[in-house]
């Protein structure tokens, strides 16, 4: 099991497979990555015959606790329905390459842990994950918290399981003795700029962060140019060439990340700090502001002091619809197309989102579940009641980065990133080098590129 003091970014999932690959050969090259056909030695027993299903799963190295809901959750499925469920909790590196490798032998587990948007929709493209219209409940698809993400010519391919909203998380204590409100943060640039200005003269680093894992750049990204978008269709057509990366407002975030880096708001290593390492300086007391996710507030808490950490939408300089809007993600499980009991995967997937154990989510776990119809009332951590309400149940912007192509992330996003946060490229020629290699993508990958053209209708 990973550190679990150290949440991954969902990319590096995908760091192994397809970076520079054609879509044609992402099958057989995972499989070259994933090693040989065995299953993960923890796993254990025989799927789908004498009533019992294989799980394959991943959160708690992120969603720290979740594993005992994972637990309660089986046990009573067991209780309920005759049904026992063999979990294993996969590695990091492994979750997204092991299953591909898996499903392309033919000995995938009945229920499969998926995260969202591209992560899990290249396996829908090579047949191995099953559609969920008309195998699971509708009322359990349409409540489940999956997003629009997950669906492909009108079929849904996974459920929610957990939520993952993105901001900034900010120390009140610091904000209050620079003279700011800690409970008004800044809402526009101009105000951000300000604030930053006054921790930094207060002798604070105002954003902690780390880059060289690239895994910042993301976030950053995701915050910044969703700023400038309408839908999340905008952004796939920047990716397959329908619009252009080098008109100013789809590389404006990049002129912001110029602009904060040449104030010297972030820490002076930010280029050679991993991302985790950045968000540690926010944790211990040292950097008044970082990058985070809502299933990593409990830790920033437990470390600082509950009534120390706020959360905040990144401040609006764009001026897309999506501005301003808190932009907030699912985790999910879905079911192998060559899993062999379709029929209890799709209970147990029911049996997820039942409503005694959509609360229990929270009561066991204190993660908050991804299922819309979970009652916030439960929650009694006055932070994650206002992340819930604010990111989560009320009308929240999609993360991009689940439509990003891999080598647009580690060619384009990940090199612009680091130049420009070791002071070695604008914004402008960021803009450059996304369409460059956006370019490069496309004529590397065509039958990608028709993919994502009807994947962007369901988008639309």
């Amino acid at each position: 099991m990973e550190d679990l003091t150290r949440p991954l970014s969902r990319r590096e999932l995908l760091r192994i497979s397809a970076a520079g690959a054609g879509f044609a050969t992402l099958g057989p090259f995972l499989a070259a990555c994933g090693g040989d056909d065995s299953e993960p030695t923890a796993s254990s027993g025989d799927s789908g015959r004498g009533g019992e299903l294989k799980m394959w799963w991943w959160g708690e190295q992120e969603a720290v606790g979740i594993q005992s809901w994972v637990d309660a959750t089986l046990g009573k499925f067991k209780t309920a329905n005759g049904t026992a469920v063999t979990p294993t909790l996969m590695d990091t590196a492994n979750v997204v390459p092991q299953f591909t490798n898996a499903a392309a032998a033919g000995k995938p587990p009945d229920v499969q842990f998926l995260f969202n948007g591209i992560y899990h929709m290249e396996n829908v493209w090579l047949g191995y994950i099953e559609p969920l219209t008309g195998l699971v409940d509708q009322a359990v698809l349409d409540k489940s918290g999956a997003t629009k993400m997950s669906v492909y010519e009108g079929k849904q391919y996974r459920v929610g399981f957990y939520s993952v909203p993105f901001g900034i998380a900010y120390n009140k204590a610091h904000f209050e003795a620079a003279g700011l409100d800690p409970d008004a943060p800044p809402k526009d640039w101009d105000g951000f700029i300000e604030a930053c200005t006054k921790l930094k003269s207060g002798g604070k680093i105002p954003i902690g962060g780390g880059v060289k894992d690239g895994f910042l750049g993301e976030w950053y990204m995701v915050h910044g140019l969703t700023q400038n978008l309408n839908s999340p269709t905008e952004a796939l057509n920047l990716f397959i060439g329908d619009l252009d990366w080098t008109e100013p407002k789809y590389h404006q975030h990049w002129d912001k990340l110029e602009e904060l880096k040449k104030s010297g708001f972030f820490n002076d290593n930010v280029a050679s700090q991993e991302l985790y390492q950045g968000i540690q300086l926010f944790d211990t007391g040292k950097a008044s502001m970082c990058f985070n996710t809502g299933p990593a507030l409990p830790n920033s808490q437990k470390k600082l002091g509950a009534d120390k950490v706020g959360f905040m939408v990144m401040p609006v300089f764009g001026s897309g619809s999506l501005a301003g809007v808190p932009i907030s993600d699912s985790q999910g499980f879905g079911i192998p197309s060559k899993g062999k009991n379709h029929e209890q995967a799709a209970k147990l997937l029911e049996f997820m989102h039942s409503p005694a154990q959509v609360e229990a989510m929270w009561t066991l776990s204190k993660q908050i579940p991804a299922n819309t119809d979970f009652d916030s009332a439960t929650i009694d951590v006055p932070l994650l009641k206002t992340v819930h309400e604010n990111w989560i149940a009320a009308d929240h912007a999609e993360y991009i980065a689940d439509l990003m192509p891999t080598k647009f992330w580690t060619d384009a996003m990940f090199v612009a990133s680091q130049k420009i946060l070791a002071g070695n490229m604008t914004g402008a020629q960021a803009g450059e080098l996304a369409a460059s290699v956006a370019e490069t993508w496309r004529k590397q990958n065509p039958d990608m590129v028709e993919h994502y053209k009807t994947w962007g209708n369901d988008l639309s």
